[in-house]
């Protein structure tokens, strides 16, 4: 079956909830007018219980379906990022330097609807909790959810999520069973030497040579340490040295992002990472400092749970309208926390043609939140019957 005609009906409301939300970005835990909106609106709905300022700004709200069982989880992120929009649309940010660039305003409406119609029909057993996530794109507001308990405090006994995705067909899912997003670890490399003049460079220690050198030595960890089967990503995202054509400089810094699936070859990179930096540091008589930040685990999908979420997203988008085989990539979710937690599945959502994810260009397709909402409801539904 397609969108459920309950939720096509209400449909123009959600894109007015959406459109509110896109005008009124936050960023990180600081999601104050996010949560009040979304409080707002599920008091309306009538759901049973509001739990808020969860993780600071966060709400976890709970649907007494028909009967005893079990409680399933469904997330939402509702955090933006600070990039100027471009969007032009009548809809676009109203706050300097902020937009929703990649979609959590889709996805906490898609939700929202869910809850409007869950709080209405009923048709399940056991409970719903909704989970109205911050912090996403920085802070791991997932991780702050899981520590404060909300799993073992409302009885969590599965989750699920969906993200948009952009130049997908609308309305067709994506996912695959085991790991389906990377682990994501950020690196900062201090290089001290000795600064002086350009012209007497034999009176210095220079530190550009020596970030230079290892740079490129870290290339070797995806190329020459780590096994050809197991996807690495190591990337130099910044280089800083110097203030002037004729000055050696005293420091010099550069950072890293660095993606694996597995832990055995996350310690492996984070190994090798630390002995390049110090054979080189030792080999050019610098001093370097490493920042090492462990960051957000793969995202692990549970098989069985995967193919249960592709039977409900078939009777949404049709079988030709998902693609449950779709491999892993290289991008990170904290929605990670929670499956380490619980089972559960991490799916896709296309949106159409249009500008990607954290592009200044980048509009929510609202065509698409139905779809959201529906497989959302149905989820329930099949899950935890009458």
């Amino acid at each position: 079956m397609p969108v459920l005609n309950r939720i096509a009906d209400f449909a123009p409301e959600m894109t007015e909830w959406r459109r509110y939300l896109h005008q009124h970005p936050e960023l990180s835990f600081a999601c104050h007018k996010t949560a009040a909106f979304v409080a707002e609106k599920l008091r309306e709905f009538g759901v049973d219980e509001i739990h808020e300022g969860i993780a600071e700004t966060g709400i976890v709200a709970i649907i007494e379906g028909q009967g005893e069982g079990p409680t399933i989880g469904l997330r939402a992120d509702m955090d933006a990022l600070p990039i100027a929009e471009e969007t032009g649309a009548d809809h676009a940010s109203t706050v300097p330097g902020v937009m929703h660039a990649c979609g959590h305003d889709g996805h906490t409406t898609m939700l929202l609807g869910a809850a409007k119609y869950l709080a209405e029909t009923r048709r399940f057993k056991g409970r719903v909790a909704l989970i109205f996530q911050p912090a996403e794109e920085d802070g791991g507001g997932g991780e702050a959810m899981v520590r404060e308990g909300i799993l073992d405090r409302f009885g969590i006994g599965e989750v699920y999520a969906i993200h948009n995705t952009p130049q997908v067909p609308l309305g067709r899912f994506v996912t695959t069973p085991g790991p389906i997003m990377a682990a994501v670890d950020t690196v900062r490399v201090d290089l001290t030497g000795k600064g002086g003049h350009g012209a007497y460079p034999h009176d210095c220690i220079d530190p550009i040579p020596a970030a230079i050198g290892m740079v490129g030595a870290l290339q070797t960890i995806a190329s020459r340490n780590v096994n050809p089967l197991d996807e690495v990503v190591v990337s130099i995202t910044q280089i800083h040295a110097g203030t002037a054509s004729n000055i050696i400089p005293e420091t010099a810094w550069f950072m890293a992002t660095v993606r694996t699936f597995r832990d055995e070859v996350r310690m492996q990179v984070k190994r090798r990472f630390e002995e390049i930096v110090a054979g080189h540091a030792a080999a050019y008589g610098v001093k370097a400092a490493i920042d090492y930040d462990l960051g957000y685990p793969a995202t692990v999908n549970e098989p069985q749970r995967t193919v249960f979420a592709a039977e409900v997203a078939r009777e949404v988008a049709g079988e030709a309208g998902v693609d449950d085989q779709a491999g892993r990539e290289m991008g990170a979710e904290d929605f990670s926390y929670l499956l380490e937690k619980r089972p559960g599945c991490y799916l896709f959502l296309g949106q159409g043609a249009g500008a990607g994810l954290h592009h200044a260009a980048y509009d929510f397709n609202d065509e698409a939140a139905p779809f959201g909402a529906t497989f959302f409801a149905r989820l329930v539904e099949r899950a935890q019957p009458l």
